[in-house]
């Protein structure tokens, strides 16, 4: 349901790389003292900034433009303040985010660090320490301390692009065959594609597709066939409009219009129509 983020065991937060995150609200440490920065003088930048916003809001809201307004602050240079863990947002998108502070949690930072490397490696591994760090907004040379900590809960494997590491705990779910549907649609920044850098070869093995599927505005979302992404879809309305990468059997193109008229939409007074971009 679209009102399922307001539910009160959720939080928003300037997560990774400073984006708007919906989590849950027991997870605050891990997705903000997790990503404190190891430098004492940006730490201390960071924990002014709360400090100070904390003492201008008190126990009220404000919008962080407003808020840096006040402070003499450009309005993002608030967002570094999120790494305390004392700071939540309420952001929907057309509107600047709403502000307010909370009791920072009773987390070591460098514990949040390690708890923070395993949510990465169970959803995104196989991955790197540099692959992290990238990924997490913080420093590259704090990946590979993150991923020794981690000890013998980590295992070397290597993958068409290299060596990297996964949690051992997951091991068994790599080895097992999953069912693959014929064909899915994939949202705009799934998790399943939220790459970067070299990590995309693992998905998309011809560069020259990169800046289809992960352009420089707003993300496609991505065509899936029998678990292989082979091209991007956009929807406007109740018009889905699918771009394949290469030619497409009938019943391919069969399954991707199943799975098109399938999706949940709300509000969709029309009939989905497919529209195929070759």
């Amino acid at each position: 349901m679209p009102t399922t983020w307001e539910d009160p065991s959720l939080v928003q937060v300037w997560g990774p790389r400073f984006s708007a995150y919906v989590i849950a609200a027991e997870d605050l440490a891990v997705f903000s003292l997790g990503r404190m920065s190891d430098d004492p003088g940006r730490r201390r930048i960071a924990e002014d900034l709360a400090d100070r916003l904390c003492a201008f809001l008190g126990d009220g809201r404000t919008t962080y433009s407003e808020a840096g307004k006040a402070l003499g602050e450009n309005p993002n240079q608030l967002r570094y303040a999120a790494t305390t863990g004392t700071i939540l947002i309420r952001w929907e998108g057309a509107r600047r985010p709403t502000i307010w502070c909370v009791p920072r949690p009773h987390v070591d930072p460098a514990d949040a660090r390690l708890e923070l490397a395993r949510r990465y490696l169970h959803v995104f591994g196989p991955s790197t320490p540099e692959s992290f760090a990238r990924w997490a907004g913080i420093r590259r040379t704090a990946g590979p301390g993150t991923f020794e900590a981690l000890g013998e809960s980590l295992l070397p494997v290597r993958t068409p692009i290299g060596d990297a590491w996964i949690l051992a705990s997951d091991e068994a779910s790599f080895r097992v065959e999953h069912p693959v549907a014929s064909a899915r649609l994939l949202p705009s920044g799934d998790a399943y594609f939220l790459l970067s850098g070299n990590d995309r070869m693992l998905l998309v093995e011809n560069p020259d597709l990169h800046s289809e599927l992960w352009p420089s505005r707003v993300w496609p979302g991505a065509l899936l066939i029998a678990g292989e992404i082979v091209g991007t879809w956009r929807r406007a309305a109740g018009t889905v409009s699918v771009r394949p990468w290469r030619s497409l059997s009938r019943a391919e193109r069969d399954d991707v219009e199943t799975e098109a008229v399938s999706l949940p939409l709300p509000d969709l007074r029309d009939s989905i129509v497919v529209r195929w971009d070759d």
